[in-house]
This record gives C-alpha cells, structure tokens and sequence, in this order.
C-alpha cells in the first residue's frame, strides 16, 4: 500500500491527484504547516531528512521529490498511460516539462515571494525601508522580465499543444499544475495568458482533481 506524507497547501496536492487518476490504492498521512512560519512539522524529518512533502513509501521504498515520485508512479503496471509512447515527441516534451516544473518555473516564483515579504517582520523597523527598495529594485529588474518570459514561454506552447506532452492528458499535466495555480493565485496568470487560464479551467474540471480535494482537504490554490 502506498502512503502519502502529505503536507497541507504543498506540492502533496498533485500527488494525491495523480493517484486518484491512476486509481491506486493509497493512504495519506497528514502533516500541518506552523502557522506563523509556514514550516513543515520536524515530523517529517523522520520520513525523509528534508523533512518536506510530498514524500511517499511504498512497502520499504520511500520516494522524494514531485517529479522521481511522478516517475515511480507512471511505471507501475497499469500506469504507463499517463506517460506518451517511446520514441515520440510526446516523450520528449513530458521529460522537458517534468523537469521544467521545478527546474525553471518555480524558483522565480519563490524568490518572488521571498522578496515581497523582505520588508516585513522579522526585519527591524528601521530596516524596511531600506529592504523594501531593495526588493522592489530585484522584482523590477530582474524577477518581473523572468516570469514575464517564463509565462510567454508555457502560453506559446500551451497555444500549439493543448497539454503539455502532445494532444493528449499527461503526468507532465499534473507536475505543471502547481507552478501554475501558484501563480494564478498571486495574480501572475492575466487576460494575456488565455491557455493557461483555460488549461487550470480544464484540469480543475477533472472528475480525478476533484476527489483529490476531497481527499487532501482545504487547497488555496484550487
């Protein structure tokens, strides 16, 4: 049986939907973040020595990381439909896509948010200002025209392909999900991003994504 370490708000989301579309049978444990930090629990250091989610174990496997969790998943018997066919295209754009997810997308959006609370406490009072402009010269200079270009980029193919392995619903679908909708909950995903918008609109329609929800509870970025 396989069970999920699942952290609330985290990228455990995504795993409990992909399980719910590979219809594997699996059990969630659950872990809350700190209030005012917003850390997981030192709980989960004992599963894994990062002590983050989303992990898994699997008998006496234990897996780590949204993307080597993905690919544990699709290859077991009954999955692989999740995953285009060798020697295609497809495959191609899933691998670029699974790795892009974490690889490319998410660290500007953390260093985004890293920077929008730079001003606040614990910084000293007499400090903010000073961080505020700092942060506010990194996000105009240097992290705006990076996500401008990131998103540019995930709408062009999004334009041509529909999902993001080819024609067809993939795990890569699933890994991109989270970049995505944290993006769109901070405001990032605009009137300019019409594919994107309607690629959310799509996978949180999903009959699998629903009974996630159910499954992982409250989820700010659904």
């Amino acid at each position: 049986m396989i069970t999920l370490h699942h952290l609330n708000n985290s990228r455990s989301q995504r795993i409990i939907w992909l399980l719910e579309e590979l219809q594997l049978p699996y059990t969630i444990t659950r872990y809350q973040r700190d209030d005012k930090t917003m850390l997981a629990p030192a709980a989960l250091k004992t599963i894994h020595p990062l002590g983050k989610a989303p992990v898994i174990s699997d008998g006496d496997v234990v897996v780590a990381e949204s993307g080597a969790i993905i690919e544990y998943l699709v290859d077991k018997p009954g999955a692989q439909w999740l995953k285009p066919a060798a020697d295609s295209q497809a495959l191609l754009d899933y691998r670029y896509w699974l790795h892009y997810a974490e690889g490319s997308a998410m660290p500007p959006l953390l260093m985004s948010l890293v920077f929008s609370r730079l001003d606040q406490p614990p910084m000293p009072a007499l400090l903010r200002p000073l961080a505020r402009l700092i942060a506010n010269g990194v996000r105009k200079n240097y992290l705006q025209p990076q996500l401008a270009m990131h998103f540019n980029h995930i709408e062009a193919h999004l334009a041509k392909n529909g999902w993001f392995a080819g024609n067809s619903f993939s795990a890569a679908d699933i890994q991109m999900s989270f970049p995505l909708e944290a993006a769109s909950a901070r405001g990032l995903v605009t009137q300019q991003h019409p594919h994107i918008r309607a690629f959310l609109q799509t996978i949180h329609a999903r009959p699998a994504y629903q009974a996630a929800l159910q499954q992982g509870g409250p989820y700010a970025y659904a």
